[in-house]
């Protein structure tokens, strides 16, 4: 760097001027005519906005001075805990702004775009085929019939089928008949059995 540079001459700082002293603010407390200078707070709603003391009574005003003033209790621990977050909204670990609504969560495919459906989604705003139930073996085929079902039926709707199946063939609901034993022991397996091939 060239100290004796044209540009260095050339940078000239405006010389404050002397003629025209600058007054120091007055104090804003009544009946007084100190200088000011210190700052306090106007108050609750008024944030940004300051009075002009001298030091005496900027002490004074500061002994009295409650931000809260005027508030209900629960106000005040209502504004005491929103502090401790910046005043801004939090939620709970798990839980998105959504859900505490009640609305639901918006799914994956709502957030990105997939455009060639690499993910599962639609390609180009096509609708999505509905996903192909997997082929049903001997073993699923023969529970499904045990349970009176055609092996389309979704997993609430095989327990449900199970349930009321087994509150008709129990013995107890049957006056102690012993009859229906085989049936019900059917149907329990063929139920478990379900249940461990994952379609309910």
């Amino acid at each position: 760097m060239d100290l004796n540079s044209k540009y260095f001459d050339s940078i000239r700082i405006k010389p404050e001027n002397p003629a025209e002293p600058q007054e120091p603010q007055r104090c804003e407390w009544e009946g007084c005519r100190n200088a000011g200078g210190y700052r306090a707070p106007k108050g609750r709603h008024r944030e940004g906005e300051y009075h002009n003391f001298c030091i005496a009574h900027v002490r004074e005003y500061n002994k009295s001075y409650n931000y809260f003033e005027g508030m209900q209790d629960d106000d005040i621990v209502a504004y005491q805990r929103s502090a401790s977050t910046g005043h801004r909204p939090t939620w709970n670990v798990g839980v998105n702004k959504m859900g505490a609504g009640g609305s639901a969560r918006p799914q994956w495919s709502e957030a990105f775009v997939d455009p060639f459906g690499f993910f599962g989604g639609a390609a180009n705003g096509q609708s999505a085929e509905p996903e192909p139930r997997r082929p049903l073996g001997n073993f699923e085929r023969r529970s499904f019939e045990a349970l009176d079902l055609e092996g389309t039926e979704s997993g609430q709707e095989i327990k449900a089928r199970y349930k009321e199946l087994v509150k008709r063939l129990h013995p107890d609901a049957n006056g102690g008949d012993r009859s229906l034993e085989d049936r019900l022991r059917q149907i329990i397996q063929a139920y478990n059995y379900l249940k461990s091939a994952g379609f309910c």
